[in-house]
C-alpha cells in the first residue's frame, strides 16, 4: 500500500509538471504574436469581423433554404409556360391565360423605344447590378421617407421577375426575404437578356393578358413588334399596377402614368425631351373594351386549378399549350355579376357593404359561375375561392348533421337557454331564449345556444370531443380550412373558404355523398388529344353519412326557406333549402342554400373588416341568392329536393327603386339544351373524333383542321340530328 501511495503521488507530481512546462511552452509560442497598440485593435476588429461574419454566412444560409428549396424542380420554368385557352361548357372559347407559345416576340425584335420604357421606369441599374440593386434600394428607402409613404419601388427587375415565377403578392419581410435570394439565383442561371425577356412574357398587364405582347393584342389590337411611343409608355406604365393603371379601366390613370414612363426616360438619358415630344402630345389610344364582359375571376380560378392538374400528369407529357373546357355556363355568369353589382348598387350604401361574391355550382360540383368581387379591374382579389370568412349560422348544418348522426332526429327536443363553456356565454340574436324546443324549430330560428347545447350532446357531456366530430366532419364533407377547436366554433366563429363552404353543401342534395369543386372538365393539348377528364380522373366521392341523415337535414333547411331566417330566398316552384348566416358586429352576412339541380352561396361584407349596418344573412344575400337561382332555374328540367313538397307557385314581390318605380321584371334565362341533348352532342364530338383520326396520316392538315374537315362531309346529316335535339324552354302559365 505505501508503494502504490507512493506511485499516485509521484504521478500526479509528474503531471502537474509536464502540464505547467507545456503551458509555458505555450505561452513563450503566443507571445510571439503579442501586439500592442493600433496593431492589437486592428487584430480585434479583424477577429470580431471574423466571427460575426461567420454568424452572418449561416444566417444567410439558413434564409436561403426556403427560397431555393422552390427552385429544386429541375422543371420549373416549364411549369409556368403553361399557355391555356379556355372554352366555356358549350365549347366556346372564353378566354386564355398563361404566355404567348405560338407567336412570342423575340427579345430582339422588340421595339427599341418599347425595351427602354420598360428599363427607364422598372430598373435603369439592370444591366449593371448583380440582381440586387442597392443603390437603387437605398434611393427608393430615402425617397418614400421624405414622402411618408411609398412612392418608389426599390425591387430590381429581377427580383420581380423572382416574384412572378415563384411567389405571391403578400406584402410580408419573409417574401421580399425569398425574392431577394431567388433574384440572386436567376442571375446566376440566366443571361441578363434571358431574364429581360422572361419578365417581359411573365407580368400580368391587366385585362387578363400576361405579357407585353398579349397585353399589346389586347389594348391595342397589334403586335409588340408594331407599338409606338406613347403605345410603349403605356404598356411600360401598368408593370407597377395594372389595375390601377389598365387604359380600359382608367384612361386619363394610364395616359397620367405614360407620361410619367416618358419623364423616365428622359431623366435617364435614354431619350431627349424633343423625342418624347410627339408622344405627349399625341397619347395612345386603347381598343375600347367597356362592353366586353370576361368572366376573369373564374379564369384565374380555372388556371389555377389547371396548375395543379398539370402536375399530376405523366412526366413524359412535355406539352405546354392545352384547350380546356370547363363547366363555364356564360349567361349564368353574367346573370351572377349583374345579381351581385345590383344589390350593392341598390342597397349597398345603406348596408355600408361594398364588396361580395357568389359561387353557382351544379349538384355534382361542377362550378357554373363564379363571382370573386364587384369589379375585377379594381381587385383582382378572388374573395370566392382566396378569403377566409367567418361562416357564421351557415355552420351550423355541419353541427346539425353530426348530431342527426348520433341517434338524434328532427323531432328531438332540446333546451335553448344559457350555456357556458368556460368563460365564454352564447346568447341568441333575439337576446331571449325558449325553453324546450325541436332540432327542426332550433335551426328554423338559428338559435346559437341550441348548437352550443349538441356540441355537448355529441360528445357525450364533452364538448370539446363533439366539436372534435363536428370538424371531422366538415372536413369530410369539402372543408379544406383547418378549423382550429375553440368553444364558439359550432355557431361558425372558424374562418372558411366560400368554394369550400358551398362545395360542402352537395352533400345533402347528394343523400351524404359530397361533390369536389371544380371548373375543369375535361383537358386536351393544343392539336386536340384528350389527356385528362374529370369523370374519369377527379377525385371519387365517398360517403359521409347515410342518405336518412341528408334527407332530414334537407327537410329541416327547407324549413329555414319556407318559415324560416330565409323566407327571401323562396322559389317560385322549386323546393329550396340552405341556412343563413351572420358573424359577430355584422361584418359578414352569408346564405348557402340548393336545390335539386344547383348549390349556390353568396356572401356580403367589406374587405377591411369593417361592420355593415346590420345586414343579416336572410337580407340581401338571400335576395341576390333568389335572383340568381330563379334565373339557373329557367328553361331546364326541375329536380325537386327528396322529401320535400314542391311549392306552390307564387308571385315574387317586385323590388323597389330608390326613386318609388317598380323594378324591371328579371331577365329571361336562352332555351337551352337538356342534359339528353348535351350527351347527344357530346356523342357527335366523339365521332368526329373518330372521323379525324381515321383519315390517312399522309394528309399535310392539321389535327384540328382534319376535325373540320371530318365535321363538313356530313353536315347534312348533323343538320337533321341537331334538329331532333331536344330542347328545355321555360315552361308557359
Amino acid at each position: 500500500m505505501l508503494a502504490f501511495d507512493a506511485w499516485v503521488d509521484s504521478s500526479l507530481f509528474s503531471s502537474g509538471r509536464g502540464v505547467r512546462e507545456l503551458y509555458e511552452r505555450y505561452a513563450t509560442f503566443m507571445d510571439r504574436f503579442h501586439t500592442a497598440g493600433w496593431r492589437r485593435w486592428a487584430n480585434e476588429l479583424v477577429s470580431e469581423g471574423a466571427n460575426l461574419g461567420t454568424v452572418g454566412v449561416m444566417l444567410m444560409l439558413a434564409l436561403a433554404m426556403p427560397a431555393f428549396q422552390l427552385t429544386s424542380d429541375d422543371d420549373w420554368l416549364r411549369k409556368s409556360d403553361l399557355a391555356v385557352t379556355f372554352l366555356d361548357r358549350y365549347g366556346n372559347e372564353v378566354g386564355t391565360r398563361g404566355i404567348r407559345h405560338n407567336d412570342s416576340v423575340p427579345l430582339d425584335q422588340f421595339p427599341d423605344h418599347l425595351i427602354k420604357a420598360v428599363l427607364a421606369t422598372e430598373d435603369r441599374r439592370f444591366y449593371d447590378h448583380f440582381g440586387i440593386d442597392i443603390s437603387g434600394t437605398l434611393r427608393a428607402l430615402a425617397t418614400n421617407a421624405r414622402a411618408g409613404g411609398v412612392v418608389q419601388g426599390g425591387s430590381s427587375l429581377s427580383q420581380q421577375l423572382a416574384k412572378n415565377l415563384f411567389l405571391s403578392n403578400e406584402r410580408t419581410l419573409d417574401r421580399k426575404i425569398k425574392e431577394a435570394f431567388l433574384a440572386l439565383w436567376l442571375e446566376a442561371h440566366l443571361t441578363k437578356n434571358e431574364i429581360l425577356k422572361l419578365y417581359l412574357d411573365r407580368a400580368y398587364m391587366g385585362g387578363g393578358a400576361f405579357g407585353v405582347d398579349a397585353a399589346s393584342q389586347y389594348y391595342f389590337n397589334k403586335s409588340a413588334r408594331d407599338v409606338n411611343l406613347s403605345e410603349a409608355a403605356m404598356l411600360a406604365g401598368l408593370f407597377k399596377a395594372p389595375t390601377k393603371f389598365a387604359p380600359h379601366v382608367n384612361l386619363p390613370a394610364a395616359r397620367a402614368r405614360a407620361n410619367v414612363v416618358l419623364d423616365n426616360l428622359v431623366e435617364a438619358g435614354f431619350m431627349t425631351e424633343g423625342q418624347v415630344f410627339g408622344a405627349r402630345r399625341n397619347p395612345a389610344v386603347p381598343v375600347d373594351r367597356r362592353d366586353e364582359r370576361a368572366p376573369n375571376y373564374y379564369l384565374d380560378y380555372a388556371f389555377d386549378e389547371m396548375k395543379k392538374i398539370v402536375d399530376t400528369l405523366p412526366k413524359s407529357m412535355t406539352e405546354r399549350v392545352f384547350v380546356v373546357r370547363t363547366a363555364l355556363d356564360v349567361n349564368l355568369q353574367h346573370e351572377a355579376e349583374n345579381a351581385v353589382e345590383n344589390s350593392l348598387r341598390q342597397f349597398g350604401q345603406s348596408y355600408n357593404a361594398h364588396q361580395a361574391a357568389a359561387v353557382l355550382m351544379d349538384v355534382d360540383g361542377s362550378v357554373r359561375a363564379m363571382v370573386g368581387g364587384r369589379d375585377y379591374g379594381a381587385s383582382q382579389f378572388n374573395r370566392a375561392t382566396d378569403s377566409m370568412r367567418q361562416p357564421g349560422s351557415s355552420f351550423k348544418p355541419y353541427v346539425y348533421a353530426t348530431a342527426l348522426q348520433h341517434g338524434l332526429k328532427p323531432s328531438s327536443i332540446v333546451v335553448d337557454g344559457p350555456i357556458c363553456i368556460g368563460n365564454w356565454c352564447p346568447h341568441n340574436y333575439s337576446g331571449g331564449y325558449s325553453g324546450s324546443v325541436t332540432l327542426l324549430n332550433a335551426l328554423t330560428r338559428s338559435l346559437n345556444t341550441v348548437a352550443v347545447r349538441l356540441s355537448v350532446i355529441i360528445g357525450n357531456g364533452n364538448a370539446k370531443a363533439g366539436r372534435n366530430m363536428i370538424v371531422a366532419n366538415a372536413h369530410k364533407m369539402g372543408i379544406k380550412a383547418p378549423l382550429p377547436d375553440t368553444p364558439s366554433l359550432p355557431i361558425g366563429a372558424d374562418v372558411v373558404k366560400m368554394i369550400e363552404h358551398v362545395g360542402a353543401y352537395t352533400t345533402f342534395p347528394n343523400l351524404g355523398v359530397p361533390a369536389a369543386p371544380h371548373p375543369i372538365l375535361e383537358v386536351r393539348t393544343g392539336d386536340g388529344q384528350l389527356v385528362w377528364r374529370f369523370d374519369r380522373d377527379g377525385p371519387k366521392p365517398e360517403r359521409v353519412f347515410k342518405p336518412q341523415v341528408a334527407q332530414d337535414m334537407i327537410t329541416m333547411m327547407n324549413n329555414v326557406v319556407e318559415n324560416g331566417t330565409a323566407r327571401r330566398a323562396r322559389l317560385d316552384g322549386v323546393a329550396a333549402a340552405g341556412k343563413t348566416g351572420t358573424t359577430n358586429a355584422y361584418r359578414d352576412a352569408w346564405f348557402v342554400g340548393y336545390t335539386g339541380n344547383f348549390v349556390c352561396g353568396v356572401w356580403f361584407g367589406n374587405d377591411d373588416y369593417q361592420s355593415t349596418n346590420r345586414m343579416t344573412g336572410g337580407a340581401l344575400p338571400a335576395m341576390t341568392w333568389q335572383q340568381i337561382m330563379a334565373y339557373a332555374h329557367q328553361g331546364i328540367e326541375i329536380k325537386q329536393l327528396p322529401g320535400v313538397p314542391v311549392p306552390p307557385s307564387r308571385q315574387q314581390p317586385a323590388v323597389a327603386s330608390a326613386r318609388g318605380k317598380t323594378a324591371e321584371p328579371p331577365p329571361t334565362r336562352p332555351a337551352i339544351l337538356t342534359k339528353r341533348g348535351a350527351d347527344i352532342l357530346v356523342r357527335i364530338e366523339k365521332q368526329m373524333d373518330d372521323a379525324a383520326r381515321a383519315l390517312p396520316e399522309t394528309s399535310s392538315l392539321t389535327p384540328v383542321e382534319l376535325r373540320r374537315g371530318a365535321a363538313a362531309a356530313p353536315e347534312a346529316a348533323l343538320a337533321s340530328s341537331l334538329e331532333n335535339l331536344p330542347m328545355a324552354r321555360p315552361a308557359r302559365n
